[in-house]
């Protein structure tokens, strides 16, 4: 069954800030964090919504932080566990929320990469590194890499992250939490990837976030999601070309063939990319968590 597209939320007397996907409402020591169908490219909101996305990008994160065991920062995704204002649509939440502890947020997306693919590959022509590291020479497009590197980065209000050195992450944080932030990310990027390669899914690279909470560093945002993510299909995976993939790829893709410019408003998307968008996201969904999405 397709739902309606939920473009945006609205609690009752509760303050919300809005990104490009999520509503976010203030709850005081917790926040109610709602994953809408909006769907961003280029750094545009597009005016279309992929229906359930946010279903999807909220149940794959649960079901993540549940499998890694690692300590994070979500409470339930139950809707009727949440203590919410009298008149609150529960129904048009239901699935798309996540009731999170507060932190104190550190300001470094921390991404790993496995393979060598988008931003790392369009680098890695020019000087043959990746946000600065140094990679063996004559490695084609979408190669695995011998070890999964980090490249860290700064969190941007607006408009792109920008990748920065270790060097810099140590000057931030500190040379102990840069370590730690370090050692847990690739960690977790490790057991993820074996776990989701024995169901089909090369993850070619990621980003986590990370918070403070009772002087301990937790996961924090969305885990290994599609839009976290760049997930590819096990068995079409052919290095030295651009990947199929389970992400928003396909609109991007779209987007770049529709004439375009990306500087003004986007196109609205055609009824079968979104379909087929949709389909890409369940289908990870299913793959990951061996369950047909409800």
């Amino acid at each position: 069954m397709t739902r309606p597209v939920v473009l945006e939320t609205s609690i009752p007397d509760l303050p919300v800030r809005r990104g490009k996907v999520r509503d976010i409402y203030d709850l005081g020591d917790h926040l109610l964090l709602v994953s809408t169908d909006r769907i961003s490219a280029f750094d545009f909101v597009l005016p279309t919504g992929i229906p359930d996305k946010g279903r999807v990008l909220t149940q794959i994160a649960a079901f993540w932080f549940d499998l890694l065991e690692e300590p994070h920062h979500l409470v339930t995704i139950d809707v009727d566990r949440m203590e919410l204002p009298p008149g609150t649509d529960r129904q048009a939440l239901a699935g798309r929320s996540s009731l999170v502890r507060k932190t104190e947020v550190v300001p470094i997306e921390c991404v790993v990469r496995g393979y060598l693919a988008g931003s790392g590959w369009a680098e890695y022509q020019q000087s043959g590194t990746v946000c600065g590291i140094e990679l063996l020479p004559g490695l084609s497009e979408s190669a695995r890499l011998d070890e999964p590197i980090f490249t860290p980065a700064t969190k941007a209000q607006t408009g792109h992250d920008e990748n920065i050195s270790f060097e810099r992450m140590v000057e931030i944080v500190g040379p102990a939490v840069a370590d730690e932030l370090q050692d847990r990310s690739l960690e977790i990027f490790r057991r993820g990837s074996e776990y989701a390669r024995e169901r089909g899914i090369l993850i070619a690279d990621t980003k986590f976030e990370w918070g403070w909470l009772d002087g301990r560093l937790i996961l924090i945002d969305e885990v290994l999601t599609p839009d976290s993510s760049r997930f590819w299909p096990a068995s079409q995976y052919r290095p030295g070309r651009s990947q199929p993939s389970f992400d928003k790829q396909f609109v991007r893709d779209w987007l770049l063939k529709s004439g375009w410019d990306r500087d003004s408003p986007p196109p609205s998307l055609p009824d079968d990319v979104v379909a087929k968008t949709r389909e890409k996201y369940i289908d990870a969904y299913e793959r990951l968590t061996g369950q047909a999405f409800d």
